[in-house]
This record gives C-alpha cells, structure tokens and sequence, in this order.
C-alpha cells in the first residue's frame, strides 16, 4: 500500500480486509494480509496500470 501511496494513489476507503486505492481514473483493490502471492500482487499492479519496475522503484 506504501508503495501505491508513492506513487500518487491514494486511500479511497476499505471494507474488511481489503483497501480500494485510486489514482485518476485507475483503481485498484488491495489485500491487507501479512503477505501477498505474487499472482495477486501482479493483479492489483495490472489493475493499477502501474509496472513491476514503478513499484519496485517505489519501495
């Protein structure tokens, strides 16, 4: 999630486990657990329209 916020997205609201994030017109649904599988975390940068190289930049 902190490495959407860097890269503009911002906390939109959350329901249960789950955090919807926003930048523009793109969204994505993010998974709070303590660690995410990398078919899921390929989904939400997908979703997000965001490369694997943006978010490893942002961490």
């Amino acid at each position: 999630m902190r490495a959407l916020e860097r890269l503009g997205f911002e906390k939109i609201r959350q329901s249960g486990s789950h955090v919807i994030m926003r930048r523009g017109s793109k969204g994505c649904v993010v998974p709070m657990h303590g660690e995410i599988k990398v078919g899921t975390l390929a989904g939400v940068l997908r979703q997000a329209d965001v490369s694997a190289d943006e978010f490893i930049a942002a961490l």
